[in-house]
């Protein structure tokens, strides 16, 4: 056990944001730590570094660990390069490898003693530059610094010239680069794009050392973490397995909960049936037997109903009028700023109904297509035609549709003067806002929670084509799949730019990939698109990305759809053995994860607390046990999909 949590609690005055929270991380495992906006999570995480304090409990680490953190504030060195700032976390080995060959050259002047000692040093040296990996730093450097999204050429920037999303990319790596025992990383997929975020979840499924995330990435929590931490009303439970195997567990929980709920209602309802109906004998029996009853259920310890925002907060999306068949048309559209080409003669078609997502790295383009179709930004060449009774709803991140001097609920109100009040504090709730919220104003909000107040009243508008850039950033989880609900019954048309792939492949039937000035069309999902996106795009664009008409567009989308044709042929061969080996990996984790919940039961046990012996026998046990399961679920992952 590399990490121990018992009972920690913590108040900021009369509000309790943590009450009891416990659990244990074992070396080299992987956790994900999941809950609502406000719920504590990112407390918590200060609380194991020691930045905060609990009010009560205890945090144990093992002796010598090292803890690297990764939160929201992290500092760096406005005068450093982006280099030197990198280069700073692997200070040390540079410094060792300096003394190393500052040594090799004092060897040719020394003699007896002298040389003794300098061979003994660099002996000694030598041997700890080996273990530390000396050899490698500056591959390894080179490695996070393109795998966070940098070019060689930024090397040489000022962290003073960089934005706050690059700040923190800068930040990010250098973390990476110490290697700490336990690494916690507060929203590390927040400002990368889609590449770096499949480099960070490849580094972090092969780190040798322990991972405590929070994210709102469910993607990327499902394929880098093997233990869920889900701190609810101020509780933590956990759940072993990915953020998927967790939702199906909350899933069957709330149901049993459900279930167990109505039963004692029923027994409850039976029980004053019984009574009222005994009682009515008027005897003396009766009404002893009567009175013996109510006693009985008085005591009993009636359970609370379970509620579940999920099934509460539903935010239903109608267009006002409907749109004609061809909502969007783009025929060889250009933009450069000075001698930078985004992209060069793009063409894109829409039909209404569709659902497109617009993905791609940082900086090809994305939100400058989106504003160009808005009509926020105007085009260099190339034509944007919008269809029959079209009506745009736009939402971008500069919120430049709300009224500084207006409460959030004037603004939905005075925006949409025929709506319920009751809709209008839906809407808000289902985007965070609650209680007295409502009635602050717009100015005194963070960037935020102006782009949720943005999203909720676009939520509402009568547009029946969404334009929408990022708009689930700054949404937790129960937010999001909200949103996703929404967004996938909507009937209108919608283009969006979003990392999130979780919400891409949960809303999105069409992808759009803007890569090396081009755009890639592929209808489908995006998990499907990800398997197959470097064919596609050789087969769309060929080796050097050349113009190409609308006829060989359409062509190639024909050969595509013929490769996945044959490819999908050929898999249905393997699928039975698929499904054989699948049934029995569930199986196999079933059982481990049974003994797992024995051992946590087991450690817990008031003769075990004090038994130093028992709880080595059982950590140990449980070390064993999480590794196996770590293979089985990279396993099942990958006869899952």
């Amino acid at each position: 056990m590399i990490l121990g949590c018992q009972s920690i609690s913590k108040s900021f005055g009369e509000n309790v944001v943590l009450r009891d929270i416990s659990f244990h991380i074992e070396e080299k495992e992987k956790a994900a730590i999941v809950g609502v906006n406000g719920a504590g999570k990112t407390t918590l995480l200060r609380i194991i570094t020691g930045e905060s304090e609990a009010d009560t409990g205890t945090v144990a680490l093992s002796k010598g660990v090292r803890i690297g953190c990764l939160s929201q504030q992290n500092a760096l060195n406005e005068t450093d390069t982006i280099d030197a700032s990198l280069r700073s976390a692997k200070q040390y080995v540079i410094d060792m490898a300096a003394r190393i060959r500052q040594l090799e050259k004092n060897m040719k002047d020394s003699t007896g003693e002298e040389l003794e000692g300098v061979l003994e040093e660099y002996h000694r040296l030598t041997v700890s530059y080996e273990q530390e990996n000396g050899f490698m730093v500056e591959s390894e450097i080179t490695g996070v610094l393109k795998g966070l999204g940098f070019a060689e050429e930024d090397r040489t920037r000022k962290i003073s010239t960089l934005s706050g999303g690059q700040k923190m990319r800068v930040a990010l790596g250098r973390l990476l680069l110490t290697h700490p025992d336990l690494l916690l990383l507060d929203e590390p997929t927040n400002h990368l794009d889609l590449i770096s975020v499949r480099w960070l979840e490849g580094y972090i499924s092969s780190y040798p050392g322990a991972v405590i995330v929070v994210s709102h990435d469910r993607t990327f929590i499902d394929r880098t973490t093997s233990l869920i931490i889900e701190i609810d009303q101020g509780k933590s439970t956990m759940f072993r397995g990915n953020y998927s195997h967790y939702r199906a567990e909350k899933t069957k929980q709330r149901e049993a909960m459900q279930h167990a709920w109505l039963k004692q209602q029923q027994e409850i309802k039976h029980s004053e049936e019984v009574i009222a109906k005994l009682k009515q004998f008027n005897r003396e029996k009766s009404i002893r037997r009567a009175e013996s009853r109510e006693k009985m259920l008085q005591r009993m310890d009636v359970m609370e109903k379970p509620t579940d925002t999920q099934t509460d907060m539903r935010l239903e999306l109608t267009p006002v009028t409907e749109s004609g068949e061809d909502v969007l048309l783009c025929r060889d559209l250009k933009k450069a700023f000075g001698d930078h080409v985004l992209f060069s003669d793009l063409s894109l078609d829409l039909k209404r109904g569709e659902h497109a997502a617009l993905i791609g790295a940082n900086g090809t383009g994305k939100t400058t297509l989106l504003k160009m179709i808005a009509r926020k930004l105007s085009k260099d060449e190339g034509t944007v035609t919008l269809g029959a009774r079209v009506r745009i709803g736009y939402f971008d991140q500069e919120h430049q549709d709300l009224s500084p001097e207006k409460t959030l609920f004037d603004e939905l109100s005075d925006s949409f003067p025929d709506m319920t009040q009751t809709k209008l504090r839906n809407t808000l709730a289902a985007f965070l806002f609650t209680g007295d919220d409502v009635f602050k104003k717009i100015s005194d909000l963070s960037g935020g929670e102006q782009g949720r107040l943005s999203l909720a009243k676009l939520m509402l508008s009568p547009a029946n084509f969404l334009i929408l850039d990022e708009p689930t950033n700054h949404l937790d989880l129960p937010s999001r799949e909200i949103l996703e609900e929404a967004l996938k019954n909507y009937t209108g048309t919608i283009l969006m730019v979003s990392h999130d792939r979780y919400f891409i492949n949960q809303t999105a039937n069409r992808i759009l990939e803007l890569r090396d000035t081009c755009l890639t069309d592929y209808k489908g999902t995006y998990n499907e698109y990800e398997e197959n996106r470097d064919e596609l795009f050789r087969l769309q664009h060929g080796e050097n990305c050349p113009d190409s008409g609308s006829a060989t567009r359409e062509e190639t989308k024909i050969s595509a759809s013929k490769d996945a044709y044959l490819k999908n042929k050929a898999d249905a061969a393997k699928e039975r053995k698929r499904l054989n080996d699948l049934k029995k990996t569930e199986e196999t984790i079933e059982k481990l994860e049974n003994r797992l919940s024995e051992i946590d039961q087991e450690m817990a046990l008031p003769e075990n607390i004090s038994n130093a012996e028992a709880l080595t026998k059982l950590s140990e046990e449980a070390a064993e046990k999480n590794a196996e399961l770590e293979q089985l679920y990279a396993l099942w992952e990958e006869l899952s999909i």
